[in-house]
């Protein structure tokens, strides 16, 4: 993949450490409740089921930096249907593949989402936004 903006945050990432974060950070969704729930006292299932618990099942739904997959999985888990990431990592994307039927996945930059406006009803992240360079 080419990046119209290489950055350093992008050759780390898609580089050896970006393999190693995927490598350690690899949940099915019991292990990543199970995790949550030991550090913040919460699990991410009953985040989603409390802030989703209003979206239609079939609404168009974009992860922007999906790594494998954790997030998406848990959303099929909840039924939703019409799912899609998008990763620049291209190991943690064929991981996600690997994992996840049905579910529309790219390798993109959060710099250059290639959807145009309106294409999903909700769009969101998470622990991405941490990783960005101000």
């Amino acid at each position: 993949m080419t990046h119209s903006q290489s950055t350093q945050q992008i050759n780390t990432w898609t580089g050896d450490f970006g393999r190693e974060y995927t490598d350690r950070n690899t949940y099915d969704p019991e292990g990543l409740d199970d995790l949550y729930r030991r550090d913040y006292g919460i699990t991410p299932t009953a985040i989603n089921e409390k802030f989703l618990q209003h979206i239609p099942r079939e609404s168009r739904i974009l992860e922007v930096g999906c790594n494998m997959g954790n997030q998406l999985l848990l959303l099929q888990r909840m039924g939703f249907t019409d799912l899609s990431g998008i990763e620049i990592q291209s190991y943690a994307l064929e991981r996600a593949k690997e994992r996840l039927q049905g579910v529309n996945l790219t390798q993109a930059s959060a710099l250059s989402i290639p959807y145009p406006d309106r294409s999903f009803d909700l769009v969101f992240t998470s622990g991405v936004l941490i990783h960005l360079a101000s």
